[in-house]
């Protein structure tokens, strides 16, 4: 909408038109465009699944695949790291198993969400829709991807549901009397607080693909270094080490000093709050605070750029 007014001067002059006023640039196109993306769940819901499709075509188990190479990985992994750790495979497992899956959608997300807009190039050229709809798009490929891994963990909780129904340790198995580690309460009707833990991470993949999809399309180096920081983090994250090693009664105590490096990783609490009630952990509530902490922080950026620079990335593309 644009608002041209006209300034009559004095002594009988001619008018003064006053330049049309653009309101482009606005919080509540950007919100309209969040609310019309969503409105067009058909759509994205639609080139989503069409991505996994494409992906796999002329495939014999489609995308199956993805299931298949998560658990190849999660089995190798998990019986090579349970051993250099001394640890329980029965109860190792299924916490490498999922720390890979949710990393998996963590990872997809931020690598894909940098690509989304210039990936959909054409699409953005020449379709007339919100840029909200390729954040979603690219949120919900990576979802479909997820649950296609989620066959994994039932398998492999099926297979060890015996040694994680009751109280366990991670680093002995049994919590006998005496003992001095860490105690996990076990699966039971906590590990449903799973579901809103993934909708939160879900949220905030949409401010990272939104965010990075923006910067990536103006800067196209971008990409490249968040690539190798990602590789980074993986490393830094308690996925195929776990942190219970590092508290008491944990073979490397001796090294807690990490702990508050381990806690100041975002990426451990995002983690954390879908991984640990699935395989009947407790989450700290500061976990949750510091999740929370970063979707409001997170949507407010998303929120800026997407006012400041929506009109521009289909030049940028």
């Amino acid at each position: 909408m644009h608002a041209t007014s006209t300034v009559h001067a004095a002594d009988g002059a001619a008018p003064t038109s006053v330049p049309p006023i653009s309101d482009s640039k606005t919080f509540s196109r950007a919100f309209a465009d969040i609310k019309t993306g969503f409105a067009a769940k058909e759509l994205w819901g639609h080139l989503g699944w069409q991505d996994i499709k494409q992906r796999y075509r002329r495939s014999v188990i489609g995308p199956f695949w993805i299931t298949i190479s998560q658990g190849v990985i999660a089995l190798g992994l998990g019986l090579l790291y349970s051993q250099l750790f001394g640890m329980p495979t029965s109860t190792f497992l299924p916490y490498i198993s999922t720390g890979f899956i949710i990393w998996g959608f963590i990872s997809g997300c931020l690598s894909e969400g940098m690509e989304t807009f210039i990936s959909n190039e054409g699409l953005i050229k020449q379709l007339p829709a919100p840029l909200s709809v390729y954040v979603l798009r690219t949120v919900w490929r990576q979802t479909l991807m997820l649950m296609h891994n989620l066959i994994v963990y039932v398998i492999v909780i099926a297979i060890f549901f015996t040694s994680l129904n009751h109280e366990y340790s991670l680093n002995t198995g049994n919590c006998n009397e005496g003992f001095s580690g860490i105690c996990h309460p076990g699966i039971g009707w906590y590990s449903l607080s799973a579901i809103p833990g993934f909708f939160m991470l879900a949220l905030n993949a949409g401010w990272v693909t939104l965010l990075l999809g923006i910067i990536s399309t103006r800067y196209r180096d971008i990409p490249q270094v968040i690539s190798s920081v990602i590789q980074l983090l993986f490393y830094l994250t308690p996925i195929v080490w776990p942190i219970d090693q590092l508290l008491a009664g944990g073979a490397r105590a001796s090294t807690s000093w990490a702990l508050p490096f381990v806690h100041g990783n975002p990426l451990f609490h995002f983690i954390q709050i879908v991984r640990a009630p699935l395989i009947g952990q407790q989450v700290s509530i500061n976990s949750w605070y510091v999740v929370l902490g970063i979707t409001v922080v997170g949507w407010v950026l998303a929120l800026v750029a997407m006012r400041n620079y929506r009109s521009r990335v289909s030049y940028w593309v």
